[in-house]
């Protein structure tokens, strides 16, 4: 029961709550109960420990999970093996850390609690690419409203981050069960350790707002909405959504502008099907603009029946100049693993009435070069943006856009958390990131992770990107995850060297 309750305090520490100083507590104390189990307890409870702990984490914070299943009757009955389910099977993950941790045969204080840092910073990493990855709410983003440090991430990226935070939270257990002076130094080094992050960063963000505003010669409006969801699901008319969202965009037919729509906003409509409401668009768009929008696309191959949720982009007339294809699907959301056998019980996508998406093939830059328009961006589609060091691989873009649907998440701390995860993509990526979604956040966030413009969750609205500061490509864009191989081989350096000290 402790174990469960620290889990689900450490769960305070996220967004949008952000109580920081929590996980300094409940890690500490965390690590002193398995620090001294370690020895007498037996291989399966040492990997309970670890599963009690996480389970009382991802239940707390993880609940709008079974939001998603109300929407759809069908779906209802699951809440209840949604709400368990899913928080059982990630503490899995943290279960195997406990588990290695016992495994091993370290006894000093402070090699331990690198080696509990290295674990938990491996099987996090794990946790985000096994099985297509889930690396929601890593301990990390305890640290989204301290700009200034996690200016950090640009450089070694939010995994190797995510580990030295472990350290950072469990370091004053060092205090209680430190034994020589050098294992207290080692514990207030990492104490301090933020001030330091924090001058290299306020440093960092100061010379940016020092650099030249360059004005486009364009304008981006990311349109936040609040369509209700139930518009799948209802009889809601077409004509009327597209109408709704074109008073919202208020397009101008004298400013050059390309409108960024959310994610599968229109209902009972696919990419080609656009273009039968054409009419709709006439007298309001001109060659001055361009749409991106989140819809269906279909296709056909060998006979079979392709379905994608697309990122599509259309001239002024409504003709398709480009498209993208969501590569990063959500599991039950979008895609039914196992699908052949799990339908014949009746279970389907829950985003989807035909059958699952198909997975796009990759994901490149869009390189939009149509009338006066010279844009390269780079596409995310909702789930996408939670991905650390495997969102790109060609760094020459302008932009980050990324388009969401959070009306899956309800009124709950899941949009909020969805949103932070834009904040660290904008400065490990070192570009702006310009967000549209419907029932949750619109946002234009600038490098360093500062929000310039914001539609706040709950309102419907237009943000504009008009101007820009031109950055250096960061260390993180060019290595990607090789860096937090750097970082585990210096934590197996500090163990064995630390584990010698008498």
């Amino acid at each position: 029961m402790l174990l469960i309750i620290l889990g689900g305090l450490t769960s305070l520490s996220l967004p949008p709550y952000n109580l920081l100083f929590i996980n300094f507590i409940t890690f500490s104390i965390f690590f002193i109960y398995i620090f001294k189990k370690k020895g007498s307890a037996s291989k399966i409870q040492a990997f309970v420990y670890g599963w009690f702990f996480g389970f009382g984490y991802f239940l707390s914070n993880l609940y709008w999970i079974s939001i998603s299943l109300t929407f759809d009757e069908n779906f209802k009955s699951l809440i209840p093996v949604a709400l368990i389910l899913i928080p059982a099977f990630l503490s899995i993950f943290y279960g195997l850390a406990t588990y290695c941790l016992f495994l091993l045969n370290i006894r000093k204080p402070v090699s331990n609690l690198f080696l509990f840092s290295l674990l938990m910073g491996i099987i996090e990493f794990l946790r985000g690419v096994i099985l297509t990855g889930f690396p929601w709410n890593l301990i990390v983003y305890s640290f989204s409203t301290n700009l200034e440090i996690i200016q950090i991430i640009s450089f070694i990226g939010t995994y190797a981050f995510n580990m030295l935070c472990i350290t950072l939270f469990t370091s004053p257990a060092i205090f209680i069960l430190g034994k020589n002076r050098k294992e207290i130094i080692v514990c207030i080094f990492f104490l301090l350790s933020p001030i330091i992050l924090y001058a290299v960063g306020s440093s960092k963000i100061k010379t940016f707002q020092s650099l030249k505003l360059i004005q486009n010669d364009y304008v981006i409006r990311a349109i936040g909405s609040n369509i209700d969801l139930d518009r799948f699901y209802g009889n809601t008319d077409t004509t009327s959504v597209i109408d709704e969202l074109i008073k919202l965009s208020e397009p101008n037919l004298d400013n050059q502008t390309f409108f960024i729509w959310p994610e599968g906003i229109i209902p009972n409509i696919n990419q080609s099907e656009l273009k039968d409401y054409k009419f709709l668009f006439k007298n309001k768009f001109n060659k001055n603009h361009l749409l991106g929008i989140g819809i269906n696309s279909h296709e056909t191959d060998a006979g079979k029946n392709l379905f994608y949720n697309s990122f599509s982009f259309y001239d002024h007339e409504i003709n398709l100049i480009n498209t993208y294809n969501k590569v990063n699907l959500v599991p039950f959301g979008e895609f039914l693993p196992f699908e052949k056998t799990l339908a014949r019980i009746g279970l389907k996508s829950l985003t989807n009435n035909y059958q699952s998406y198909s997975r796009g093939k990759n994901r490149e830059v869009i390189d939009i070069t149509q009338n006066n328009f010279d844009i390269k961006l780079l596409p995310l589609i909702c789930y996408e943006i939670i991905y650390s060091g495997k969102i790109f691989h060609n760094s020459e873009f302008d932009y980050i856009i990324n388009i969401s649907e959070d009306g899956w998440f309800g009124d709950s701390v899941g949009p909020h958390q969805h949103f932070t995860h834009s904040v660290f993509r904008a400065i490990e990526s070192g570009k702006y990131l310009i967000r549209s979604a419907n029932n949750g956040i619109a946002a234009v966030i600038n490098p360093m992770g500062i929000i310039e413009k914001e539609i706040p969750f709950g309102n419907s609205g237009y943000i504009d990107f008009s101007e820009k500061r031109i950055v250096n490509t960061t260390l993180f864009s060019q290595h990607g995850n090789k860096i937090f191989i750097i970082i585990i081989l210096l934590y197996i350096f500090l163990i064995f060297s630390f584990n010698r000290i008498s």
